[in-house]
């Protein structure tokens, strides 16, 4: 199992509207994630508006990001949720991904 860990901003003005939309995300696009082998997804919010992700899954980010760009429902929620983010027409392609360099097992 990979784990990755990713980035991207979300505009500081609306971090307490994204933050309450993660309450209800889609059921089809959590069941997306699932089939898509995203694992352990968290996400993490600095009060800046940083975002740090992370998910386990069995191939790496670009992999598990084009299985989910090959949905439907994906595009739908990329689009809806493009209004929050810094400098980004679809959050999951302003994705930088970090430096996995310890892990305590």
């Amino acid at each position: 199992m990979n784990r990755v860990g990713f980035q991207f901003k979300v505009r500081k003005d609306r971090l307490d509207e994204y933050k309450a939309l993660h309450k209800q995300v889609w059921p089809e696009m959590l069941d997306a994630l699932r089939e898509s082998g995203w694992c352990n997804y968290t996400l993490f919010m600095r009060e800046d508006g940083l975002i740090f992700g992370y998910f386990e899954t069995e191939e790496g980010l670009q992999t598990a990001q084009d299985k989910m760009a090959a949905t439907e429902v994906n595009a739908r929620w990329q689009a809806f949720m493009s209004r929050f983010t810094v400098d980004q027409e679809r959050p999951d392609e302003g994705f930088v991904e970090l430096e996995e360099y310890f892990h305590l097992d």
